[in-house]
């Protein structure tokens, strides 16, 4: 199988390596206009040169693969999709953003291509684990969602260092939520619904932010009476951003936001993603509490370092791509928590990083 990977990026990148070792996969095009990283040691994967708004150059990349993977800025993703959907190739993505997938997904009508955005970690992994942790109740009463992409360490005012897409850090600041609340679909203002919890004795703050949640509300509307997703963040941090996005009236100036953000706050590959899902419900008559708690840090593969966020995020979406691979997903629109959370941990990629993953520091090598 012959895979594309469109943004040679951190995660574009990190995606490419872990395809790289993937035995299902006979070679990867990572395609960009510029090539910032470098491709040593990774053996099936070549760079093409390419903008991907100019039409040809997209097409013909796009017909050279079996599927495509968007690791590109979020709002490139409806470009890379209408071209996938033209020249009917399966379409994966990694966008937070809920008008893309609601883009997407009228493409993905009547296609007998797999049409699947939101993948990698939130949305994406998240939504498969809170899925399966809501599935092993016969009722369920509540399903809480929490994750967070975090420096290990940070000495300034915001407690952040940036480790992901900024255009799409700022875009799931920006952007109304979803959330079921009493068994209805509701909308979540951005920054609001502050909580406070500790996970390992660490303190941290969780609040709305947009895209984690998925398809999540539809899915269990009528099923579940309380669900819903929030960012983690050290505490402090998003009195610092509701002041800079509502107070300054930042929120409607995203691309100035951005800019500061690239050049002013650090970027850290010395990390830490948190996963926190907490369940709620009724199984043999009695009312259970379940729960996943995990830390993924930094590792390598073969040989090539990756920070917590980008082993993550890739793992997330390689996993769903091996079982694309493997004839699992159907046509059309697929939502993350179609995949059962065991088939999830049964991929090489699922299964390493979101089972296997101890919460203390471990240093994850595949070599090829």
């Amino acid at each position: 199988m012959k895979i594309g990977v469109l943004g040679a990026g951190k995660v574009g990148l990190s995606i490419a390596a872990l395809l790289d070792v993937a035995p299902f996969v006979d070679s990867v095009i990572l395609g960009d206009a510029l090539m910032l990283g470098n491709l040593e040691g990774l053996r099936k994967v070549c760079f093409r040169q390419l903008d991907v708004l100019a039409a040809s150059e997209l097409e013909n990349f796009v017909r050279d693969c079996d599927a495509i993977v968007s690791a590109a800025p979020y709002y490139l993703n409806k470009t890379i999709a209408r071209a996938c959907a033209r020249s009917g190739r399966s379409y994966f993505d990694l966008t937070e953003d809920v008008d893309t997938t609601n883009f997407v997904r009228g493409l993905a009508e009547d296609s007998r291509s797999t049409f699947m955005p939101q993948c990698g970690l939130a949305p994406g992994a998240i939504n498969i684990i809170g899925s399966g942790l809501a599935h092993s109740f016969k009722v369920v009463r509540s399903l809480e969602m929490r994750v967070g992409a975090l420096p290990l360490s940070a000495s300034n005012q915001m407690k952040y260092y940036l480790s992901w897409s900024t255009a799409g850090l700022i875009n799931e600041y920006c952007q109304c939520g979803e959330a079921l609340y009493q068994g209805r679909r509701i909308p979540t203002l951005p920054l609001d619904g502050v909580e406070h919890l500790t996970i390992d004795g660490v303190e941290y703050e969780a609040f709305n932010t947009s895209g984690g949640v998925a398809t999540m509300c539809e899915t269990f509307e009528g099923r579940v009476s309380e669900l819903n997703y929030k960012t983690l963040r050290y505490p402090g941090h998003r009195d610092l951003m509701k002041f800079l996005l509502n107070d300054l009236n930042l929120s409607h100036k995203q691309d100035l936001l951005t800019q500061i953000f690239d050049q002013e706050v650090p970027l850290t590959f010395n990390d830490v993603v948190v996963l926190y899902v907490n369940s709620v419900g009724n199984d043999n008559g009695g009312l259970i509490q379940r729960s996943f708690v995990k830390k993924i840090y930094a590792g390598t593969v073969g040989g090539r370092p990756l920070s917590a966020i980008q082993l993550s995020t890739a793992a997330g979406a390689v996993a769903v791509i091996e079982l694309f691979a493997r004839g699992h997903l159907g046509p059309g629109f697929v939502k993350q928590e179609s995949i059962a959370l065991e088939e999830f941990f049964d991929t090489e990629w699922g299964g390493r990083v979101y089972r296997e993953a101890e919460t203390v520091a471990p240093r994850i090598s595949i070599q090829a």
